[in-house]
């Protein structure tokens, strides 16, 4: 995919793609339609593989036709039972409600998304370690509400940094072992199933034998309850915020007046050819900053849950999921080309130090207090705090081999 109104689109791929989502849709009506045959409830005669049913410009087709019921699950069944024989048409879907296959759909899609961008976070947390370790002890200027405010070290502000891309990557561990299968049926008790199966535990099992194909936790009907949606936008944001935290440092560090940072690969300007923007750092921020609306959205969605299919608020979530989702991982590869490039220039870090006025006000006053000599550097627990980060990384990414 591509989107000239989001420059680096392309970097996210087919993830929640038109093609992806219909592919995950096709992908929960045949596990439903191979665990009727496989229990014994619908002949063998009914299983087919129904990808061969699909023409290359389905896609378009479905997209139309979902405005007459308002959902894309409608049209897909339907074109699947226009060119499916007798058996096949009588027993597609049967048990499912269109909510079961664009929910699961929508899971499996997103499940490709967090591993593309857990992939990413271990290629930052790398980077930013190597950083973190080599610039330990290099002498810079730490601001508070953008002035000068005591010495710190580069290692510090990079630990911090990641940090931030720790405390967004290391739950998406859990998330992806518990992202839900959803099968419930027309109004999410299974009724449907049960009556198929003879049985509640058969329908169960049914719901369950679908989630093993597709990976996913086994899990009793959600409907209208979404925490599940607004836990994984929630985790979207996350990762954002980690990052725009970067990005806004180093675009700010790379400012000619500072010029402690600089990107490897910065951009250029169409008129000033002496410009060498920070073009990754305003790109992940522009992610950060829109990242949270879109998850908000998704809050508003579940707020808005009524009755056992929400008239709107279940149909708000599914672009604005899309949405999120793919700006996250094109954030996330633009963060990881930021960290692993990042140069930083240690004699500008020294010299904007050295220029600083009142840096050891506070350290005279605690000395004063105490009648203790001052000490040489007042940089505190900075190496410990480095320390600390580095063994998180470590444990990170020996959790990831």
């Amino acid at each position: 995919m591509t989107d000239l109104f989001w420059p680096g689109d392309h970097l996210a791929g087919d993830l929640m793609s038109d093609h992806a989502f219909l592919t995950a849709m096709v992908a929960v009506e045949q596990a439903w339609l191979d665990g009727l045959v496989d229990s014994g409830i619908a002949p063998k005669e009914a299983r087919v593989d129904l990808t061969s049913l699909l023409a290359e410009n389905d896609t378009v087709t479905i997209a139309r036709r979902a405005d007459v019921d308002g959902n894309p699950a409608s049209a897909l069944v339907a074109l699947l039972r226009e060119r499916s024989d007798a058996t096949t048409a009588r027993w597609l879907h049967r048990g499912l409600t269109s909510q079961d296959v664009l929910d699961t759909a929508l899971i499996i899609c997103i499940r490709d998304v967090l591993i593309a961008i857990t992939d990413e976070c271990a290629v930052q947390v790398r980077a930013m370690a190597g950083l973190a370790e080599k610039f330990r002890a290099t002498p810079a200027l730490a601001r508070t509400l953008t002035q000068a405010a005591l010495p710190s070290t580069l290692g510090v502000k990079v630990a911090r940094w990641l940090n931030g891309v720790l405390d967004a990557a290391e739950p998406l561990a859990g998330l992806l072992a518990s992202l839900p299968v959803q099968v419930g049926g027309a109004v999410g008790t299974l009724a449907a199933a049960t009556e198929l199966a003879g049985s509640v535990d058969g329908a169960v099992a049914l719901s369950d034998s679908v989630a093993d194909v597709l990976r996913l936790a086994p899990s009793l009907p959600w409907h209208t309850t979404r925490s599940d949606i607004t836990r994984i936008g929630d985790a979207l944001v996350t990762c954002c915020d980690a990052w725009g935290h970067i990005a806004a440092d180093v675009a700010t560090g790379s400012r000619p007046e500072v010029g402690e940072f600089a990107e490897g690969r910065g951009g250029g300007s169409s008129t000033m050819p002496h410009k060498h923007n920070p073009v990754r750092s305003v790109l992940i921020r522009r992610a950060a900053l829109t990242a949270g609306p879109l998850s908000a959205t998704l809050h508003a969605a579940s707020a808005g849950s009524v009755d056992e299919r929400s008239d709107g608020a279940w149909h708000a979530e599914w672009a604005t999921l899309r949405t999120l989702a793919r700006h996250t991982a094109v954030a996330a590869v633009h963060t990881s080309e930021l960290v692993s490039g990042l140069l930083v220039d240690e004699s500008r870090a020294a010299a904007n130090l050295a220029a600083a006025e009142g840096l050891l006000s506070e350290q005279r006053a605690m000395t004063e207090l105490t009648g203790q000599p001052m000490r040489s550097e007042y940089t505190g627990a900075a190496d410990r705090l480095v320390d600390s980060t580095l063994s998180r990384a470590r444990s990170f990414t020996k959790e990831l081999s």
